[in-house]
């Protein structure tokens, strides 16, 4: 069957292991929820609602109720209940999320931005292939230029190795670009734990290289789909992954290892 849609993330999977695309666009293998996630899914609740508020009343205390509520309503999802063995678990994490929040005032001041949009919902068809994803924020600044911000709540890697992360919010940009006609300038992944706010200019010379890319990992997604072929790609972040116990590389790696 061929390829109907394909998102950021997946798009990001294809390309740094088409064995890790299969086991979760193709096969829809279920990944165990982690801890981390609860706090990523949660944290994100919270600063969309933050700015449902008015600008004086965007402050740390009603970030972290908000935080409390989000979470009350996140955990009785059925992927989320059980997470956690025991209530000091459950309070420690919700202790150190509360920390990490605290980081987000120190790197932006809420109270004096207006987002355009939040958690905005873009299907673009770009022409023979259709990108849909949910963008974390986009600002307008004063002198009128769009920026787009994502929120992590895990660790900001080293500056050097910052590049990929900005892959996503590249293919956001030109989502954007599509839809209004408008090119934001500048992207900025906002890590609280830290905190770490890397930020990249583009134009639309790196927003047409994008797309280039996309097409081309929309057909060989497509070649890949038609021949039933996703070759693994073992690298460091296998380390990490939640599929290596079934991947063939790394089955193929034991196998040799029991051999000798």
């Amino acid at each position: 069957m061929p390829l109907e849609t394909l998102s950021p993330s997946r798009a990001g999977d294809f390309k740094a292991c088409p064995q890790l695309f299969k086991f979760r666009a193709v096969d829809r293998i279920p990944e165990p929820v982690t801890v981390y996630q609860a706090r990523g899914t949660t944290a994100h609740l919270a600063l969309q609602r933050l700015f449902d508020l008015p600008a004086d009343e965007r402050t740390p205390d009603r970030l972290y109720d908000l935080f409390r509520q989000a979470w009350s309503e996140v955990r009785m999802q059925e992927d989320y209940r059980g997470l956690f063995e025991t209530v000091e678990d459950e309070r420690a994490w919700g202790l150190e999320s509360l920390e990490l929040l605290a980081n987000y005032f120190t790197v932006e001041n809420p109270s004096e931005i207006d987002p355009v949009d939040r958690e905005l919902d873009l299907t673009e068809d770009l022409g023979g292939i259709t990108i849909r994803g949910i963008l974390d924020r986009m600002d307008r600044l004063s002198s009128g230029e769009l920026v787009i911000t994502d929120y992590k709540t895990g660790k900001a890697p080293p500056e050097r190795y910052a590049l990929p992360a900005f892959f996503a919010l590249k293919i956001y940009a030109l989502l954007i670009r599509h839809r209004l006609g408008e090119t934001p300038t500048e992207l900025r992944l906002l890590y609280l734990n830290g905190p770490t706010l890397y930020r990249l200019s583009v134009d639309d010379l790196q927003l047409d290289a994008m797309e280039r890319q996309l097409r081309a990992l929309w057909e060989a997604i497509d070649r890949a789909l038609e021949r039933g072929q996703f070759p693994p790609r073992p690298q460091r972040l296998c380390d990490f992954c939640s599929y290596r116990d079934r991947c063939p590389a790394w089955a193929a790696a034991d196998d040799d290892r029991l051999a000798g």
